[in-house]
């Protein structure tokens, strides 16, 4: 029996490439919505072979993962918007569809007659959800870039995440592209909502670098208050309970949930260190303050002689809420993520036993499942079918390069 899907219906034309705003089409996607991808007939979308990039890590058998991971549940066709033709196709699948996604360079839209005053007249009831990288005005609204650039860099937050006397460090791929995803999907809905008690569609905007700054926001507020952040990073900063330390066997602890005095006494007596109770320079919070770079270091000492394993059953022993710093290599079998179903069973082969999703949990509302992600172009005969155009139309378009 077919399963009914919240988002059943709704027809998607995702106009994007890479992550972030081709992953909220895949959130839609995962609730039912028939999200058509196009693509460009020559080489399609570039992040198809991202994870067959020599500098990616390599899943068994060479999968494609990050495509089975962020191009699920779509249907792909081919499409030149060079054309006349090709837009002709394009116009009339905007006229025919409920949301409209895309992170076009807006110079490229203007160009090709994609912007949302040219669509929006074809279909008053569309919701247009643009994506850039640094917003939809301002001296650089024409520029491209990446969630490296725009959200990690541009925003503050590579300046910000590091230690002391460190240079600022690199984000891992995708690690701004997928939480604005959430934020493009949002938008979507939210603009969805007002469609069904209004029946008006609309634009909707966001940007890698609105997303840098809402991550960086509970210090970047500060500066927005008129702080300067001096000191913000100086090595008296490193207060015991912000530092990282490193076990006899390699494995780093945090105490950052240390929050009380009772609770830094339990952590000196599972140490095995009370001594330190009674030395003035540690005795309130103010004194470990002042003196939080010789505290650091002592005990940075005696974490390093015993395993994490070790002191992960002494925390718990003396209930001091000590946190291990988790490897990427660990989370498949982590019961945490287990228990939660972060990651599930594909319902089709993608070469993986299971495939992280989305964070969204909505009890009650089935999702479709993890299925095969669309190879280039596989579904362009049929959604051309689907306008009315015949096989022998169909063939003309793909033999002239417009499909």
């Amino acid at each position: 029996m077919q399963e009914d899907y919240l988002f059943d219906g709704l027809r998607v034309i995702e106009a994007a490439t890479w992550i972030a705003a081709p992953v909220s089409g895949t959130m839609l996607a995962d609730f039912g919505a028939d999200v058509i991808k196009i693509e460009s007939p020559g080489e399609g979308d570039a992040y198809r072979n991202f994870a067959l990039n020599p500098a990616t890590p390599k899943a068994d058998g060479g999968v494609n993962y990050t495509w089975a991971l962020d191009a699920r549940n779509k249907r792909s066709m081919t499409l030149n918007l060079k054309s006349e033709e090709g837009m002709a196709i394009m116009r009339r699948l905007v006229a025919g569809c409920d949301v409209y996604i895309t992170n076009h360079p807006l110079a490229m839209r203007r160009e090709c007659g994609l912007t949302y005053e040219d669509l929006a007249p074809l279909n008053p009831r569309m919701i247009y959800a643009s994506f850039t990288a640094y917003g939809e005005d301002g001296p650089e609204k024409d520029r491209e870039g990446f969630d490296l650039v725009a959200y990690w860099a541009r925003s503050g937050l590579m300046d910000l995440v590091r230690s002391p006397g460190s240079e600022p460090a690199q984000s891992l791929p995708g690690m701004g592209d997928h939480p604005s995803a959430v934020a493009v999907y949002a938008n979507i809905v939210t603009a969805l909502l007002r469609r069904e008690r209004t029946g008006k569609g609309g634009l909707v905007h966001t940007s890698l670098l609105a997303n840098g700054l809402w991550s960086i926001s509970c210090i970047g507020q500060a500066v927005f208050g008129g702080s300067k952040l001096e000191g913000y990073r100086s090595p008296e900063r490193a207060h015991f309970n912000r530092a990282l330390y490193e076990s006899s066997d390699g494995r780093w602890m945090q105490f950052t949930m240390l929050r009380t005095a009772e609770q830094f006494d339990q952590f000196l007596v599972a140490l095995d260190a009370a001594e330190l109770l009674s030395d003035p320079r540690f005795a309130t919070v103010e004194s470990r303050f002042e003196n939080a770079l010789d505290l650091t270091a002592h005990l940075r000492g005696v974490l390093g002689q015993r395993t994490a394993a070790e002191w992960m059953r002494r925390f718990a022993e003396f209930d001091v809420p000590a946190a291990l710093v988790g490897r990427a290599v660990d989370l498949p079998d982590d019961p945490q993520v287990v228990a939660n179903d972060m990651a599930v069973v594909p319902v089709e082969d993608v070469g993986m036993e299971r495939v992280i999703r989305d964070p969204l949990n909505v009890e009650g509302v089935p999702r479709v499942g993890v299925r095969k992600a669309p190879d280039h172009g596989e579904h362009t005969a049929e959604v051309l079918a689907e306008l009315g155009l015949s096989e022998a139309e169909i063939g003309d378009l793909q033999n002239r390069g417009i499909v």
